[in-house]
């Protein structure tokens, strides 16, 4: 318990800091003066004083804040208002740019540390009556090199290929019976019958054997660069399968978060600077959704000033819009939460 608590802390911290950085150095840079930089949301635990700002320590670890002067009022000087929309738009994006970054850091370090891997052939063992696998071919016994550009080296290579191009056309390249390679065409499904999977094959590895493997810096740099873009491929795949399959998302609040870094600390560090980097780029994406007290939500008011030719909405307006979705967005933690907490005393886990 007391290692999950001081992961998830490190994590959440490491993660907040990272994002209130992006606003903050963006805000100095284009002259907004700042007012606060704390770490959680009050009550105030403690600050100090370093010029013309408190860096704080808060009660709720539920995140950070940057706060800066006027960010709805443009009177008085250095307040963020008073900025052009070109200004607002960077320092407003910048802290969930910063989370959409750190995953190429944190990839790349883990792909440097020294960690080991299950390889071999992938073979298929079975392939499903009218599925899309055997409507392109697909016979028991070939073995799959390649989905598109990518090496197969395991079945995770494997799923994970089909898993990004979800609903799109892949091209699986086989050797059948030891001879030659052959490209064979097919779409992974959406929402495949129970039991098939996406393209309706079984796989296996005939001779599994394990690996130490660690990449040079120079191959370690894009090969995160690719992870991190491969997780908004995935995310986007992930939202449209919701809505295809007709089922809710799996969704977690902070203690969910923290029971899943436990269980990933645990295992070593390079998956845990992989979880990391996809909380990062989670973090990112939901701070961009246009949902009032997030990041995005103050971007939207941005776009409707711009479509109402530079007429603000009126900052005590604004100001209100965004305390009620602050306020909303709380319940909305503290009902996750509850829900985590009974799936935790069920002795049950989001990864399984």
């Amino acid at each position: 318990m007391l290692t999950t608590i001081l992961a998830f802390a490190v994590l959440i911290g490491f993660l907040v800091i990272a994002h209130e950085l992006g606003h903050f150095v963006t805000a100095r840079l284009f002259g907004v003066k700042i007012l606060e930089f704390g770490l959680g949301f009050p009550p105030r635990l403690f600050a100090i004083k370093r010029g013309e700002t408190d860096y704080s320590v808060n009660a709720l670890p539920l995140g950070g804040f940057v706060k800066m002067e006027g960010e709805e009022n443009p009177e008085g000087p250095g307040s963020l208002a008073g900025k052009s929309v070109g200004v607002r738009f960077t320092v407003l994006t910048a802290g969930s740019l910063m989370n959409a970054l750190l995953p190429i850091v944190l990839f790349s370090v883990g792909l440097m540390i020294p960690r080991e891997v299950v390889v071999g052939q992938v073979q298929v063992r079975e392939v499903a009556a009218n599925s899309p696998a055997e409507r392109a071919g697909l016979r028991a016994g070939d073995l799959i090199l390649r989905v598109n550009d990518r090496p197969v080296e395991s079945t995770p290579d494997l799923l994970y290929g089909l898993q990004l191009n979800t609903g799109s056309e892949v091209t699986l390249t086989i050797k059948r019976d030891g001879f030659g390679q052959t490209p064979v065409r097919v779409v992974p499904r959406w929402n495949p019958p129970p039991g098939q999977g996406a393209v309706g094959i079984a796989i296996y590895m005939p001779t599994p054997i394990k690996q130490t493997r660690a990449y040079p810096v120079w191959e370690a740099v894009p090969l995160g660069v690719r992870k991190s873009l491969d997780m908004l491929t995935l995310a986007k795949n992930e939202i449209t399968g919701w809505v295809i399959r007709g089922v809710a998302p799996a969704v977690a609040g902070p203690v969910g978060i923290a029971q899943m870094t436990g269980e990933v600390v645990r295992v070593g560090l390079p998956p845990l600077l992989d979880w990391t980097a996809l909380i990062s780029m989670n973090f990112a994406i939901v701070n961009m959704l246009p949902l009032p007290a997030l990041d995005g939500g103050r971007i939207a008011f941005l776009f409707v000033e711009v479509l109402r030719r530079g007429r603000r909405v009126p900052p005590e307006k604004e100001g209100l819009v965004h305390l009620i979705g602050f306020g909303l967005l709380i319940a909305l933690s503290l009902l996750i939460t509850y829900q985590d907490i009974l799936r935790i005393l069920r002795g049950e886990s989001l990864f399984s």
